[in-house]
């Protein structure tokens, strides 16, 4: 816990998981992050360890969180080839990570060697991210040119203050990453959050975002994992899901025109690998918006 009183993102740990646990496993050269497994703790790795060697424990609360580390795997491959090879395809001085959790983007992606990179997030997720990478032995070598942490609390803070405040230049083209944060934002919020960072979009400026379209049995999942208990979703549920003419009438109202927007069911047979998590991966889509 933080001294804000609010704890660091389950999300985030689980997330960071699934992406050590695919690496060098995903059976496409188009997805690597060994930076994942060193932002984790030692409780932390085990079932990444138990995931990658094929060992499910035999307890059923081992297994549950077994189950959720290597399905987030699955979902978390073709999510992070998407997102990287936009960022790729569309590189700028300037990348702004919302919601950064513990990405690690800036410590693995070389193409970002001329790229100053902002990650946004909460205080709490903020400290405890810099905490791991100080714990981390050897410790990760940003490949950004810099890496400027900038707490933001979504509630109560202004984004374009904190941006401003870290020296980051709304006249010049930014790539903006919304990566895993979406479903976890209310419709209102949502839209504050596309007015704030349209606000600050040059000509020349790209959206990389992920969110989650509409699903029965996804939502049923969700909600059976806050009654059993399941201490990474009951703190943090869904507010909002979109359909894609839904959040493509968001952002062309803030002048951002959504030139690619792909389920990552698509994405994962695109790349020949597992599509065993079929319905997650179906709702959960990549979209890509500019700025001409």
């Amino acid at each position: 816990m933080s001294e804000s009183g609010r704890a660091a993102s389950w999300t985030a740990v689980l997330v960071c998981q699934g992406r050590a646990a695919a690496d060098g496993r995903a059976g496409t050269d188009r997805f690597s992050d060994p930076v994942a497994v060193r932002l984790l703790r030692d409780a932390e790795r085990a079932s990444v360890d138990e995931v990658r060697a094929g060992t499910p424990p035999k307890g059923w609360r081992e297994r549950t969180a077994y189950e959720k580390v290597r399905a987030c795997g699955e979902l978390l491959v073709p999510r992070t080839v998407a997102i990287d090879e936009a960022l790729r395809a569309r590189p700028t001085g300037q990348l702004v990570v919302l919601g950064a959790g513990l990405d690690t983007r800036a410590w693995r992606l070389a193409g970002l060697a001329k790229t100053d990179v902002w990650e946004v997030d909460h205080p709490a997720s903020q400290q405890d991210k810099r905490a791991r990478l100080a714990e981390a032995a050897p410790a990760p070598r940003p490949v950004a040119r810099s890496v400027r942490f900038t707490p933001v609390d979504f509630a109560v803070d202004d984004l374009g203050a904190a941006l401003d405040a870290a020296g980051h230049d709304p006249s010049a083209p930014t790539n903006w990453l919304w990566e895993g944060v979406v479903p976890y934002l209310t419709r209102d919020e949502v839209r504050a959050t596309v007015s704030a960072l349209a606000a600050r979009t040059a000509p020349g400026s790209t959206l990389v975002v992920n969110y989650q379209a509409p699903s029965a049995r996804v939502a049923a999942g969700q909600l059976l994992s806050r009654v059993l208990g399941d201490s990474i979703t009951a703190g943090e549920p869904w507010r909002s899901l979109w359909k894609p003419p839904q959040l493509a009438a968001l952002l062309a109202e803030y002048g951002l025109r959504v030139v690619s927007d792909d389920d990552l069911l698509t994405l994962a047979r695109d790349l020949g690998g597992p599509t065993r998590v079929r319905t997650s991966l179906r709702s959960s889509r990549v979209a890509v918006a500019e700025r001409a």
